[in-house]
């Protein structure tokens, strides 16, 4: 498979006529494949940002690494998966918990061992399959799992929140104004609109100081940092790898049902691609990175699933990680819309979760799923913690391991027992009577 990208002219190269969509190996003109470039750098750009104010990483390296790991993906994938890297949400968490005990060198090692393990199933995959994925983590699990990600984080929202609460509540009335009455691309960047709002609220509050900003050079390098590696860091991480995982193919089935190709054959290249990306970027100071399902809304919007488009978005984040006053001037950012901001984009991790579960037709009438979910989630949120030695377990990677236990372990017994139905069943479908006819829905029953 050649490793060189190259493009097919779409018709005339000027539109995507109905029912027909822009193949990731074909293009349009180059004005408008760079346009289309420029909307990608647009849709990952405010959830790329937030993971490094949120977690103290510097803005512009993050923003380097992603571009270069685009690159990468684009490279290693043959040019048969459009998508952008960006920073990964999933690292929020053990970022802030690794540099609480182990400072930023810490946080970074454990982004490389990340990345590396991604790497690892990456390589596995593609000479195996994806099957043994699936079988160890279900959509049971791999919803817990996303679910406390997210819910975990809900204290430190709070603490940004009431820090700044006026600002706060503007960033998060403005998310929810956007994505109600923006259309197409502007209501896909409802949180960047809400951050913009809120920033000036700050402003106008007296809470944003323009002096680093004043001072940076209009050109320079990122600032980069090395890693350390700590075995307390390991347990934090794993968690994460687990959400790449079953995120990063996810993706790729969302992008091959879209442009009817068959990407079987490079789901493992694209794990691959992107363990190689966290990896790099942990080793020179950038947060870990996913695909991003933003950019998949952009390809969505227009039609254009066109790589090409890809290259210049990855070449104009690279652009700009080069101009520390925009770095600075994004580092401004105030705690109060990072509150905001947080507050909804925690929950929404929380509730992607509880959307693998209804996709998936969890039936939580059965004990063995509604009973490790249960106990990972408390675990999780409550952010319970476990020392063994040196190395101390938090809520994410307790909450995974109990999910991971309680589910495989129940089923396994329940094989020999069958006191429980099959837990892989879905739930039954419901009829529902409303006013503009009826409908069905799961039947989730929690209470026996």
């Amino acid at each position: 498979m050649n490793l060189l990208p190259t493009w097919t002219l779409h018709g005339d190269g000027k539109s995507v006529p109905a029912g027909e969509v822009v193949a990731p190996d074909e293009r349009l003109t180059w004005p408008r494949t760079a346009g289309i470039g420029l909307q990608h750098i647009v849709a990952m750009f405010g959830a790329t940002f937030l993971v490094p104010l949120l977690t103290g990483f510097p803005p512009s390296t993050t923003l380097f690494f992603s571009g270069i790991g685009t690159l990468i993906f684009l490279l290693l994938t043959a040019g048969r998966v459009p998508s952008y890297l960006g920073s990964s949400f999933a690292f929020i968490a053990p970022i802030a918990a690794a540099k609480a005990d182990h400072g930023m060198a810490g946080a970074l090692g454990g982004i490389v061992l990340a990345g590396v393990a991604l790497a690892v199933i990456g390589l596995i995959v593609q000479v195996a399959g994806a099957g043994w994925i699936r079988a160890l983590l279900p959509p049971l699990v791999t919803g817990a799992i996303v679910a406390l990600i997210g819910l975990n984080l809900a204290g430190a929202a709070k603490d940004n929140y009431v820090k700044a609460p006026v600002t706060a509540t503007v960033t998060v009335a403005l998310i929810c104004l956007v994505t109600v009455l923006g259309r197409g691309i502007l209501g896909r960047l409802a949180i960047l609109g809400g951050v913009a709002a809120g920033y000036v609220t700050a402003c106008v509050r007296g809470e944003v100081d323009f002096d680093a900003v004043g001072k940076a050079d209009w050109v320079g390098l990122p600032t980069f940092h090395s890693p350390h590696f700590d075995a307390g860091v390991i347990a934090l991480f794993v968690p994460v790898v687990l959400v790449l995982v079953a995120e990063n193919i996810g993706h790729v089935k969302s992008v091959a049902q879209m442009t009817a190709r068959d990407l079987d054959g490079v789901q493992g290249r694209a794990l691959f691609a992107d363990g190689i990306s966290t990896a790099l970027a942990g080793v020179g100071g950038g947060s870990g990175t996913t695909t991003y399902a933003e950019n998949i809304g952009v390809m969505a919007a227009t039609k254009v699933y066109s790589t090409a488009a890809y290259w210049f978005a990855a070449f104009g984040a690279l652009v700009l990680s080069f101009c520390p006053k925009f770095g600075e001037a994004i580092a401004t950012i105030p705690v109060g819309v990072l509150g905001g901001a947080g507050v909804v984009l925690y929950g929404m991790i929380g509730l992607l979760g509880a959307r693998i579960w209804i996709e998936a037709r969890i039936d939580f009438s059965n004990a063995i799923n509604l009973t490790p979910a249960a106990i990972g989630l408390i675990i999780g949120i409550a952010d319970f913690t476990w020392t063994i030695g040196d190395v101390q377990l938090a809520g994410i990677a307790l909450g995974t391991m109990a999910v991971l236990l309680a589910y495989h372990v129940m089923r396994a017994i329940n094989r020999f027992s069958r006191v429980l139905p099959d837990p892989t069943t879905p739930a039954p479908m419901v009829q529902l009577d409303g006013a503009d006819g009826s409908t069905t829905m799961p039947s989730v029953d929690l209470v026996k």
